[in-house]
């Protein structure tokens, strides 16, 4: 029995609000020693550490979005599956350019592909998502390629 709807599959493909940023000296600075970076080009602020981009196109959260383990409460916002319990499938991580102060880059993400397989346990939906990352002159700065599996 299939458990993908033709509603989630109409999903692939649907392109996120995309979100801009300007990276600041001090934004990479204060990453690069909260991380524990070792080289001078990421202590300086002068380059940003390649996974710097992980947490930069979020906002803030207020301390009560979170539950009592730490982890962020849901925002009921996303592709809803009928298997909830969700573990990593994998990434695939390219940066074409160093990300530098004074940057504007802009980020939006869209499910690539979504599909069913029959796993040793029961059944197994993947949801496989690129997040890209371009300059305001679009010019390609990250790619990452990420699968995850709902059982």
């Amino acid at each position: 029995m299939a458990l993908l709807t033709d509603e989630h599959k109409a999903a692939i493909g649907n392109k996120s609000k995309a979100v801009s940023v300007e990276v600041s000296r001090r934004d990479i600075i204060k990453y690069s020693v909260a991380t524990e970076q070792q080289q001078a080009r990421f202590l300086a602020g002068d380059e940003a550490p390649p996974l710097f981009v992980f947490g930069l196109f979020t906002s803030v959260p207020s301390l009560d979005s979170y539950r009592p383990d730490g982890i962020p409460k849901g925002g009921g916002g996303g592709l809803k599956l009928p298997l909830k319990r969700v573990m990593a499938g994998g990434t695939e991580f390219r940066q074409h350019r160093p990300i530098r102060p004074g940057d504007k880059l802009t980020g939006s993400s869209r499910i690539t592909d979504l599909y069913e397989k029959e796993g040793r346990t029961g059944p197994l939906i993947f949801t496989v998502r690129e997040f890209n990352v371009t300059t305001e002159s679009g010019e390609p700065v990250i790619d990452e390629i990420s699968t995850t599996i709902a059982r």
